[in-house]
């Protein structure tokens, strides 16, 4: 069993690499690498898994803890700005290539057409 001073211990690990994590987030999402962006989102998962699996949670009313979570909370609001805005080009970037392709067999099945000899 787990004391509370090895929760808080364990708590403290989780949350630290958490934060780290997230400004990794950041820096793959700032370079535009987004595929080591959604290489790292599993793991901020994992950790979340681990915090919930924690017998206790009473070390979020410490002040050490407090403060990670205010410097995670805006880390996260930019995150989830950059990532919305990614996904939503990319969206577009997808629907131009798609009509292009719609378009380029379109053009490709009237060519055959006016090829044909008469």
């Amino acid at each position: 069993m787990h004391n509370e001073s090895e929760t808080t211990a364990a708590a403290r690990k989780i949350w630290l690499t958490y934060l780290a994590l997230t400004r990794e987030l950041l820096k793959f999402i700032d370079k535009k690498d987004i595929d080591t962006f959604l290489t790292l989102v599993p793991q901020r998962t994992q950790l979340i898994e681990k915090d919930k699996a924690l017998p206790s949670h009473e070390y979020r009313q410490l002040e050490e803890f407090k403060a990670i979570a205010e410097e995670i909370k805006p880390l996260d609001r930019e995150i989830m700005y950059k990532a919305r805005a990614w996904l939503n080009k990319s969206r577009r970037q997808n629907s131009v290539v798609r009509s292009y392709d719609l378009s380029n067999s379109l053009l490709n099945r009237s060519s055959v057409a006016f090829n044909r000899t008469y």
